[in-house]
């Protein structure tokens, strides 16, 4: 037998899993549902251990040995042999959403169950095993154990927020143990000690895994599953001001009618598209971790191709093969499918923003436009004309050959127009700033307002040909809009708007382009070909042979190596599942009749043309049904009740583990993309602020090199606070050139700590040095050549007497100062409420008795004197080494 011994991430609760080895081809395992401590599972694993031993009493052979250590289960998988299952035995931190840790898979092992004893063997199961491996789990996919990724946090938050008198009827109605994935996020009860935990199903279509989990989801308890996606996932820390400010990017992509770019293209008969991606914005202030407490916000956009019957045949060898519709379907039954799917899930206004061409030698794009174009206006006869679907269609490839009209603008009024359409999801009210000074822009601004923030109703829908290089740019357009929106209700900028060559900026632009190139890799089989800095018409020269590059590439990897990519996707999602006495999957002319159910047999239902939505889903809108309170979206809801001291609800020690030891070059938060480290100009005194307008060549990134040469980064940072500032600093300290040499050496040696600067009485002789990299009047806004004028020397000489009228002074000085400056001292009367009070010096506040021991201890103990422990201390240690190591 296998073993499978699983534990929450403080190790104080086990649970156990038998798997049965004997069974050559079924999966027998025994979950007894039992929660143990650790002394239950050290004792039960020893009983284990005896018992299975050759001889009694004899050490050597062992019956119980570890085979692996792991974070999770993938799944399990048969083909034509036995079972395998698949453990995630490496994984990385990559974000980090309100205290839960969003992971990515770095390696995997599968592990053949039934013993070599009973093992029936196949001579095809060797490929089979290597085209599933050719799915390469270590790269972009990615899981949680608390937070759900395949969901929308609008969706989580929402869910989350439902009334307590609901969950408490459901809590009576359905007794059952399950998963709690807000676990430290629960409802208290009033006047109780409980607190109620909400989890919900994951969203199938973004779960990668579902197929894999079938086999024992119903057997095992919930604790064991864990969902996957597929895509990309970003986080980077964007500073105002020192104010930590988390941008987070999470693409899902579907895994229904999933494959590389060729060879699938449009829809399949159940409305699912081809490349479809869900991109997700996330912004939060990290300052604040809770769900509850903290301010959030989140903007979701939709990538995909036309929802319409077409391919194109790569036989021909072309580098852009014709397009041809395979069925004619006038009453828009595949796109009916399609958009029933999104009001669901985002409701309305559902925007298309076609980039696909529209005028052309020969007609090849223009095929798409005109069928996507009769079957919204088809299916818009029968919505209510509020929630109708909206179409924009724009020339992208046009415009950017044209010289007079700039790309990136027109962009940026749509995406103006969009956002205002759809607004976003934050969960905290508008701020009492924007009700006294409201902006024109925020006034306008659509979505849904609720009394805890406002809601994202509706989705952009962005699509061209390949949904790669243009939809990227257009995404990142929308996204920047919104990104702006976001900012300003968190109360962090006084305008809801963003302007390119700012920090905040570019660090969002990286983080999309990043997001676009792994999308690009997992689709087409290359980066991206065209990128924000192509439209924006700044890329340098060398940009063009890459781009080249990248287009070879893209057509190698479509010729060649994306059928056998294909095939590892079926078998790996389940599509196609091995069977004796059929063909094999690669004897399959085709994989069309996998991915459309229709043709293998016909649907016992048949959907209304005209009533195209589900039941229902009108109702609600612009509300996404997914997220109303009814009783259909309640049964896809478990509840749980907690005792409120629980460790499992316990935020705090769930995400700072304080009872490890952590080091700070392993620490998530450091290692993220900054700002300020990776952004911001290194040059002294600039706009630290991340919304200031830079110069195109100052950057960080321009300062500090690639990122390649990381290593030469760090050396620098490192020796950056020990090394003396470079001469350009000095000389933008110093103002005047006619020093001698032994004051410029001394003002040296003290520069090192401060920059003193000199300012001198007459302006005639003072003159800054020629090889300073900027004036103080850019570096500081002030002159310091210039003299400073009356006004201010009447201010400043006032500001003297005023400290010098306030300081206590000995009756000897006092005496000595009514003699020879009375006349020129204002003597002033203290009004404030604290005994002493002025600009040097003011009344301690009193502290207790105990406040006082506390801080002398502390002193004590940083001088190496420690204090003797008390009884509460001793059993407090002794209780950790108890359930530690005992």
């Amino acid at each position: 037998r296998y073993f499978l011994v699983g534990s929450n991430p403080a190790e104080t609760k086990y649970r156990v899993l038998k798997i049965d080895r004997t069974e050559p081809k079924d999966l027998v395992i025994i979950d007894d549902k039992h929660v143990y401590t650790q002394q239950e599972v050290r004792e039960l694993l020893g009983r284990l251990d005896l018992g299975n031993r050759t001889k009694i009493g004899q050490k050597g052979s062992s019956g119980l040995s570890r085979a692996v250590s792991a974070f999770g289960v993938v799944g399990f998988v048969r083909f034509l042999e036995g079972y395998y299952i698949v453990l995630i035995t490496k994984r990385r931190k990559m974000a980090d959403i309100g205290g839960h840790a969003i992971y990515k898979i770095e390696d995997t092992n599968m592990i053949y169950i039934p013993n070599d004893s009973v093992r029936v063997t196949h001579p095809d199961e060797a490929r089979y095993l290597r085209i599933f491996q050719n799915v390469d789990l270590s790269s972009n996919f990615y899981f949680s154990y608390s937070y759900d990724l395949s969901h929308s946090l609008q969706y989580n938050l929402t869910v989350l927020r439902m009334p307590l008198e609901t969950l408490k009827t459901e809590t009576a109605q359905t007794r059952q143990e399950s998963f709690d994935i807000f676990e430290d996020e629960g409802l208290s009860t009033q006047g109780g000690s409980g607190v109620f935990g909400i989890c919900s199903k994951p969203y199938e279509k973004y779960v990668w895994n579902g197929k894999l989990l079938d086999a024992v989801k119903n057997t095992i308890h919930r604790d064991w599953l864990l969902y996957i996606i597929h895509g990309f996932c970003g986080q980077s820390k964007l500073l105002i001001y020192g104010r930590p400010i988390y941008v987070t990017l999470i693409a899902r992509r579907s895994s229904k009618f999933a494959g590389t770019r060729f060879l699938k293209r449009g829809a399949n008969c159940e409305g699912d598209v081809a490349n479809e991606v869900e991109t997700e914005q996330i912004l939060y202030d990290a300052s604040v971790m809770s769900f509850s407490a903290g301010s959030y916000s989140s903007y979701v956009q939709v990538r995909g191709s036309v929802p319409l019957y077409w391919s194109q045949d790569i036989s021909t060898m072309m580098p852009k093969p014709p397009i041809t519709l395979d069925q004619a379907d006038p009453f828009a039954h595949v796109a009916a499918l399609h958009f029933d799917q999104m009001l669901q899930r985002f409701g309305s206004p559902i925007i298309i923003l076609n980039l696909v061409k529209e005028r052309e030698k020969r007609k090849h794009e223009r095929i798409l436009s005109e069928e996507l174009v009769a079957a919204v206006t088809y299916l818009n006869q029968f919505l209510p004309p509020e929630h109708a679907i909206i179409y924009i269609p724009w020339d992208m490839a046009k415009y950017t050959k044209s010289k007079l009209c700039n790309v990136l603008d027109r962009l940026n009024v749509i995406a103006e127009s969009v956002v205002k359409k759809t607004g976003f999801f934050v969960n905290r009210p508008d701020s009492y700033c924007s009700i006294l000074r409201p902006d024109e822009k925020w006034n306008e601004l659509g979505g849904y307002v609720v009394s805890t923030g406002r809601l994202q109703t509706g989705v952009l829908r962005t699509n061209c040909v390949d949904c790669l290089d243009r939809t990227n740019t257009a995404q990142f357009m929308v996204g920047k809009c919104a990104l702006a929106y976001q900012l300003y209700s968190l109360g962090l900028i006084d305008k809801p708007n963003l302007q390119f060559d700012t920090d905040a900026v570019r660090l969002f632009e990286e983080l999309y382009e990043d997001h676009g190139d792994t999308l690009s890799l997992q689709y087409g089989g290359s980066q991206l070909v065209h990128r924000v800095k192509t439209y924006r018409k700044i890329a340098p020269w060398t940009q063009h042979s890459k781009d080249i590059m990248q287009t070879l590439s893209r057509y190698y990897s479509n010729a060649f190596s994306d059928a056998d990519r294909q095939d590892s996707i079926n078998l790996f999602l389940g599509v196609f599942k091995p069977t004796e006495g059929k063909p094999h999957l690669w004897e399959l002319p085709t994989d069309f009749y996998l991915h459309h159910k229709n043709t293998l047999s016909l649907l016992q239902t048949r959907r209304s043309y005209t009533y195209w939505w589900t039941t229902g889903v009108l109702k609600h809108l612009p509300l996404p049904f997914d997220e109303v309170t009814c009783a259909e979206n309640r049964r896809k809801l478990t509840v749980k009740k907690f005792h409120k001291h629980e460790e499992e609800i316990d935020i705090h020690n769930e995400f700072f583990r304080p009872y490890e030891l952590s080091s700070f070059d392993e620490t998530f938060c450091l290692a993220m993309t900054n700002s300020t480290r990776d952004f911001m100009p290194k040059n002294v005194g600039i706009d630290p602020s991340p919304f200031t307008v830079r110069k195109p060549d100052e950057t960080g990134k321009s300062v500090l090199g690639n990122k390649s040469n990381r290593e030469e980064t760090v050396l620098q940072r490192k020796t950056a606070a020990s090394a003396p500032p470079p001469p350009s600093e000095e000389a933008v300290s110093s103002s005047s050139e006619d020093d001698s040499g032994t004051d410029k050496e001394d003002e040296g040696a003290v520069s090192q700590r401060s920059t003193p600067v000199k300012v001198t009485d007459t302006g005639d002789n003072t003159k800054i040095t020629e090889n300073v990299v900027q004036s103080t009047k850019d570096v500081y806004g002030v002159n310091l050549s210039d003299v400073p004028s009356e006004d201010d020397l009447t201010i400043y000489a006032r500001f003297v007497q005023l400290g010098q009228s306030q300081h206590k002074q000995d009756k000897s000085s006092q005496q000595f100062c009514s003699k020879h400056c009375l006349d020129r001292v204002i003597n002033l009367i203290p009004i404030s409420s604290f005994s002493q009070d002025n600009i040097y010096e003011v009344q301690p506040p009193r502290a207790d008795r105990k406040s006082i021991e506390i801080f002398h201890a502390h002193i004590q103990a940083g001088r190496g004197n420690m204090q003797p422990l008390g009884k509460d201390d001793f059993l407090m240690y002794r209780e950790y080494i108890r359930n530690r190591y005992m």
